[in-house]
Formats: C-alpha cells, structure tokens, sequence
C-alpha cells in the first residue's frame, strides 16, 4: 500500500527556478529559448479566423507579447502569489501604464510623499495635463490618508518600503482604508522583493516592481512587472499593447536567468544590510540609520509583522556637512557611485546630487532629503568586506 503524502507548496527557491517553465523547451534545451522575432505568422486563413475569435492563444504581433516574455511572466507570477503579471520596457512604464489605465480625466489619486521621483513627478507633471489630481500624504500617516480622500478618488498609490527612507506602510490599515472607501491600492514593492513581502496576501490590489533591481540582479536589464488578479492584468496589458511599452525577449531571458539565483542574492543582501545597519547605528559619526531591520525605525513593528526580511538597502545620515558626506563617498572602495540598487555589486549615492537635484534645497529638506543622507545599497560581497570598508571611510574622514 502507497502511504498517501500531504501536499507540499513549493518553497521560493524551487519557484525561482522551475515556475512557469514547462519540462521539454523548444530542441530539449534546458534553459528557456530566446523567442527572437517581431512577427508570428499564421498556417492558414481559417487559423487567422481561429484566432480573431478569440480560439487560440496565438500571438500575432510582438507588442502583444513572446513566448520568452511569458515564461518570465509566469515565473513572477508564481513568486508574488498573484493570479497574472504582466512585464514591461521599464519600472516606470509599468507605474505609468498602470495608472493611465486606472485613471481617467476628473479622477483622483492619493500618493505618498516619500515615493520615487520620477513617480512623484509624473503625478505632477503628466497626469495634471489629463485633469487628473494627485493629493501626496506622509507615508505613515494613515488619517491624513483617510481624509485625502474624496467621492472622484480611485487609488492610492504608494511604496513600501519607501525610497530612500525605507517607511514600511501598514499593509492591513492600508487596505482597510481602501476597502472602506471603494477605493484601489498599488504597493511599489520593489525595495521589498516577493521573498520579504507580499503585498497581495494583505488584499492589496496590484503589485508594481521595477525588476531592473533585485528580480534581474545584475545590473545589466531594464524591466518593470504588474502583479494582481487576472482580470485587472489584463485590462492593463490592453494598455500596454496600445502605449507599447513591452519587454524584448533578450532582456526576458536575462531576466528568466536572474530570478533563478534572486532568493539566494536576496537571502544574502538581506543578511548583509542588517548587520551594516547595526554597524552603523553604533559608529560615533553617524547620526541616524533609516533600515526597518532596527528596532529605532519608526516602523520596525510594523515591518517585523509583514515582512520576511528588511531588504539590502541602507540608508543613514553623517555627522557632516555636504563636503564631508561627498568625501565620505569618495573614500569608499568597494562600491561604485551609482542611483540603481539591487545588483550584485554594491552601489553608493548620495539622494540631494543625484536623485533631487532639480530640486531647491528647502524643497529638499522639506521631504527629508538632507546634505548627510547617504544611500548604500549592499551587492554579495562578502559582509566583513563592506563593514570594514566603511569603517574605514567613517574612521579617516
């Protein structure tokens, strides 16, 4: 007699690497083929009719889609636990896509203030020029979230954590709110990852990632993904097929290869990050840590509750003056000056020169970003190797 064995969810790793993949590639190739071509033709007449009417899957166009694409699709999918993604050129044409297609003229949506630029500025910029109005509130701040909100509202829309301040929004009040008032949620998730946090096991309705950072892991792909029901994917890939944002295969099957070792570089950077952190917050000459892994974060609680891990990015304040935070980032060997994250090399940056410049300094101030805040976002290198480093910049300035 065969003893009967309770099923078993595969865990993150074995998702990574085998999810949306069937067993028997194109020539028994192991790996997922590269689908490179702009056209798909048609056998006959009646398989064109076959496929107006809607009777097979066949992709007629390569804005439409690619079976590279697909697989990619599927794999983020699996690791999001959502019932459909959908990949695009970039994470901001995914943020951008997603919200023309949710909003429409008179409508109106609510965003935090501690967001990406670049989002904050198409809020501001592009959606304004279609009457659509963005109200930002404090991330964290969940009854000046509440009282944005009005009859046209139709979304809110915020990260979590939060760039480069690392706030942890409450995934559970977020929502509650929302569901209250008939309204959409959107998580940037992308400084979480699907192995820390996600979002949609909350009853947040779309997950945004730019997989550019930790999902492709090498800092050599641009892709961003949209992550939710099936339903609500699809009427976004509508857009997508229309404003032509799509991925190439290339860059699908990087992608493909970079998820396959994401939950092991996550594992590591997540490790890394915090004992950087707890570094950090000890040494005489820096005055503030931002990283939820602290028990000093405002919201350590909160992201102790919902997350599995608190991510590979750190960000803290010196004790100096601009020149002596340059300086600082100057002495520093092992990573490169750069404004991603989430590769396998580290990268350091400095928020007031090269992600708010536009801005004028008491603008700056104003949302946090000061002459001493610096962003370091760990890659795999050895930990021992980074906190030595860094000491040694901090000791010799």
């Amino acid at each position: 007699m065969v003893e009967k064995r309770e099923t078993h969810a595969p865990c993150s790793g074995t998702r990574a690497v085998h999810a949306g993949e069937e067993r028997g590639h194109w020539g028994q190739s192991l790996t997922v083929p590269i689908a490179q071509t702009s056209t798909y033709v048609f056998e006959d007449s009646r398989a064109v009719k076959a496929f107006v009417a809607g009777e097979n899957r066949q992709i007629d166009y390569g804005r439409y889609g690619n079976p590279t694409q697909n697989v990619a699709e599927c794999k983020l999918a699996e690791l999001e636990g959502a019932e459909a993604g959908i990949l695009f050129a970039s994470g901001m044409s995914a943020v951008t896509t997603t919200l023309l297609g949710m909003l429409s003229s008179g409508q109106h949506a609510v965003i935090m203030d501690d967001c990406y630029r670049k989002t904050a500025q198409f809020c501001e910029m592009v959606l304004r020029k279609f009457r659509i109005e963005t109200t930002f509130v404090h991330a964290g701040d969940y009854d000046s979230l509440e009282g944005a909100i009005r009859d046209e509202t139709r979304v809110i829309i915020s990260e979590s954590p939060t760039n480069p301040h690392l706030n942890v929004i409450d995934l559970e009040k977020l929502v509650q709110i929302a569901k209250k008032h008939r309204v959409k949620t959107i998580i940037d998730s992308t400084f979480a990852t699907p192995f820390n946090q996600r979002p949609l096991e909350f009853g947040v309705d779309l997950v945004i990632h730019s997989a550019t950072k930790y999902l492709g892991g090498h800092n050599d792909l641009m892709a961003g993904v949209v992550l939710g029901n099936a339903p609500l994917i699809g009427a976004i890939r509508d857009y997508r097929g229309i404003l032509g944002g799509v991925i190439d295969p290339h860059c699908a099957y990087l992608l493909i290869r970079g998820i396959k070792t994401f939950p092991l570089r996550m594992g590591r950077q997540n490790e890394t990050a915090l004992r950087l952190a707890r570094f950090l917050e000890q040494h005489e000459r820096v005055k503030r840590v931002y990283y939820p892994g602290l028990e000093c974060h405002p919201h350590h609680d909160v992201a102790q509750a919902q997350m599995r891990g608190f991510g590979g990015l750190v960000s803290f304040d010196l004790d100096a003056d601009e020149a002596g935070t340059l300086s600082f980032i100057d002495r520093l060997q092992i990573p490169r000056i750069g404004a991603s994250l989430g590769g396998v090399e580290s990268l350091v940056s400095h928020p007031a020169s090269i992600s708010y410049y536009e801005l004028a300094r008491e603008d700056r101030l104003a949302i946090g970003i000061a002459d001493e805040l610096v962003r370091y976002a760990v890659g795999i290198e050895d930990a021992e190797d980074i906190i030595f480093d860094i000491g040694r910049a901090l000791d010799e300035g």
